[in-house]
């Protein structure tokens, strides 16, 4: 979005909530999904420039808003907004898995789901997922089958399967016609009964002909009975099921209802090549969808936590929206997409901003610390794709740009300065593909730490560890096309090279059985000297036993005040290890014998004789090294479960245990050494052809084999 590409369009702006329609575009990589926004965009808005392809079009999502005619004619050129129009904000998501953080933020600003699915390429299993996902929201769902004339393309097969996999609600509102060069020129309107013909390159609509009548007739009963079961009109359906003849507009009107109670799916043809379909999915879009007053909206809370009544999608109402996506543009700098679901956002009002993602989540989130903090609204925009059209306000149930909101984040609520309120915010998934950074130069590291505060910022799935003990730069994303956008965006956006390189795993080190130590620190160098002596027994603990200390001195062999120095540096050198400098767990020492001088004993003279005995008892006999264990739960549609088992086996996992997961899913349950599955999130997409999911907690750490512990102390040195 950026303000040297602002159309000479004015803004859209509705006058009412019942007004706008806020629709994502969902859709596997090649669906059709941004030609089909760009087309509906350029059909509505004069001087409209689509963004040319490239990584960033791909990566994330865009929003424009339209203006487009109401009423309940299909036969109407609903591209011409006409005196009362219905605005609606098209928002396009990235179809790659690694960007399903931008989905969501899609999901959240939006009321309904386009799903945009190929002829050609029918139907895949993460389309499905999705899609699941949405009805498990209760949202509103429609499908558009593009690619109608595309190679392999297969129209009717793929329409029955959308109806097979997504159940019985799916239904055409309109049939493709094939014209006599074997390319689909028009649609039949099942509602309407009319025929919308392109074959002239115009629109053209005329009544249907004989040989298109057979088809129209049963279609439309179907459509009849699927729109009204759904909408449970018992009156309507007396009078269908009596013969009666019902008016268009009756039918619309149940099918708004159907739609909204995301029980009734329509599916429209479509095809930006030969326009045909695009003028009737607009007239699905603003006659059939909802407005935002009949989407449920999310919970709201006070910053204490304390649950609030239920919203209403009022202008008048008090003021809660907010952030579902934050960019940075080198013109006009940071720029939040925010969502309005109650009261009125206006220019230059002070508002809340509240982030507490670690609130809801039962943890902090790296990166988004909990704030709250007070702020003036920027100048306020209407996107339009890469452009920004001024406007003067956004009313609830609309999606905005604000410029220059410093403080807020994605996910963040903003809401009156006087009364605060906070949204519960969004499912996020887990990053769990790590890569470790490293700054390419040292102007490169003097400008890394504020580029990645400003890339977590923005980005939610993204999460940035500083781990203490491998001394890392970790960033956790999404896949490997997500990291090489970030890298990409580091570069480009803030000038910064940074280089990869393999992660490394936090291991500990442990006693395997009990030794003996002997630490002897003495120095006479002239003056005061060092003297310390100290005899100490190493015994393995189980798992989670930490650290021990035990006294046996007799006899004062070792003076009272000096125990407490050689534990400390015992603990000291447990820090540092023994061997391969990692820290050492599971312990107890024993300190039973020594030797103290006078004078020349000290403090720091039995820290260091401490330190020497441990580092005497260790051994390659003595100590091994210990290795983090995740706990796992991969989900996988059943017929990858085979392969998802092997694969696992050959990871050294241990498997605990399969169970169905909903119809046609199974979870497998692991535990598996945490150096096994660094690149995991890859390699299961790829067994699994893209539908296995898997989720990680860490669990205990255990002895590293033999061979494997022996490798690795040997690349120590």
């Amino acid at each position: 979005m950026s303000p040297k590409a602002a159309s000479a369009a004015p803004a859209p702006i509705a006058a009412s909530p019942d007004r706008l329609r806020n629709v994502v575009l969902i859709g596997r990589s090649g669906a059709g999904k941004s030609a089909l926004f760009d087309y509906l965009i350029a059909a509505t808005t004069p001087d409209y420039r689509p963004r040319p392809p490239g990584i960033e079009r791909s990566t994330q999502l865009s929003i424009a808003a339209i203006a487009v005619g109401s009423g309940t004619d299909p036969g109407a050129d609903h591209t011409v907004p006409g005196p009362d129009p219905i605005t609606i904000n098209l928002i396009d998501t990235p179809g790659y898995p690694d960007f399903v953080g931008e989905l969501r933020a899609g999901l959240r600003a939006a009321d309904a789901a386009l799903f945009v699915i190929s002829a050609a390429d029918g139907l895949d299993t993460a389309t499905t997922m999705l899609w699941q996902e949405c009805a498990a929201v209760g949202m509103p769902r429609a499908i558009a089958l593009t690619r109608l004339d595309a190679a392999r393309s297969a129209v009717a097969e793929t329409m029955a399967a959308c109806r097979e996999t997504f159940g019985s609600g799916v239904a055409p509102m309109y049939l493709p016609i094939t014209g006599v060069d074997g390319t689909i020129t028009a649609t039949i309107g099942l509602l309407s009964e009319n025929v919308y013909d392109y074959a002239s390159g115009a629109r053209v609509v005329r009544d249907a002909q004989a040989g298109e009548r057979d088809d129209l007739e049963v279609g439309r009963a179907a459509l009849l009975e699927t729109i009204i079961t759904e909408s449970e009109d018992d009156s309507l359906l007396e009078r269908y099921l009596g013969g009666e003849q019902i008016e268009l507009d009756v039918l619309i009107a149940d099918l708004l209802t159907a739609v909204s109670h995301a029980s009734f799916f329509p599916l429209v043809p479509v095809s930006t090549d030969t326009k045909v379909g695009t003028v009737e999915l607009l007239h699905l879009l603003s006659a059939g969808f909802p407005p935002p007053t009949l989407h449920p909206l999310p919970a709201v809370y006070s910053p204490a936590g304390v649950l609030q009544p239920p919203l209403t999608c009022d202008p008048a109402g008090p003021l809660v929206a907010e952030v579902v996506r934050t960019a940075s543009d080198p013109y006009v700098g940071r720029l939040s997409v925010v969502r309005v679901f109650s009261g009125t956002l206006r220019p230059e009002e002070p508002v809340h901003i509240s982030g507490h993602w670690g609130d809801f989540s039962g943890q902090e989130m790296a990166g988004h610390p909990d704030h709250d903090d007070d702020e003036r609204i920027g100048p306020m925009s209407s996107p339009l794709g890469d452009a920004l059209r001024p406007r003067p306000e956004a009313i609830a149930g609309d999606v905005c740009v604000i410029a220059k909101l410093v403080q807020a984040e994605t996910g963040d609520t903003l809401s009156g300065k006087e009364t605060p309120l906070l949204l519960e915010p969004w499912q996020l998934p887990d990053a769990l593909l790590p890569v470790a950074i490293v700054a390419h130069s040292k102007s490169d590291e003097d400008k890394l730490g504020g580029a990645l505060a400003r890339l977590v910022a923005e980005d939610p799935t993204l999460r940035l560890e500083h781990n203490g003990q491998t001394h890392q730069e970790v960033l956790w994303t999404m896949g490997q096309a997500h990291v090489e956008m970030l890298i990409a965006r580091l570069a480009d956006r803030f000038g910064v090279t940074v280089d990869t390189e393999s992660v490394k795993v936090a291991l500990r080190e442990t006693f395997t059985t009990t030794a003996n130590g002997h630490g002897r620190h003495v120095k006479q160098s002239g003056g005061h000297g060092q003297y310390a002596v100290c005899d100490i027994t190493v015994e393995p603990l189980p798992r989670g036993g930490g650290f021990e200390f035990v006294d046996k001195v007799v006899g004062g062999a070792v003076p009272r005040q000096f125990i407490p120095s050689v534990e400390k540096g015992v603990r000291a050198q447990l820090e540092k290890g023994v061997l391969a400098g990692h820290p050492m767990v599971d312990v107890r020492v024993t300190l039973h014998d020594g030797k103290a001088h006078s004078v020349d004993s000290s403090d720091m003279a039995f820290q260091t004789a401490g330190a020497l005995a441990l580092k005497d008892a260790a051994s390659d006999k003595t100590v091994t090294l210990l290795e983090p264990i995740d706990r796992i739960d991969v989900t996988v549609d059943d017929e990858f479960v085979g392969p998802v088992l092997g694969d696992l086996q050959s990871r050294r996992a241990r498997v605990g245990g399969t169970e169905p997961a909903g119809e046609g899913r199974t979870v497998v349950h692991a535990e598996i050494p945490t150096s096994e599955i660094l690149r995991y999130a890859i390699d299961l997409r790829s067994i699994s052809r893209g539908t296995g999911i898997f989720s990680r907690e860490p669990h205990s750490y255990e002895a590293m084999p033999a061979n494997l512990a022996r490798e690795h102390l040997a690349a120590a040195g």
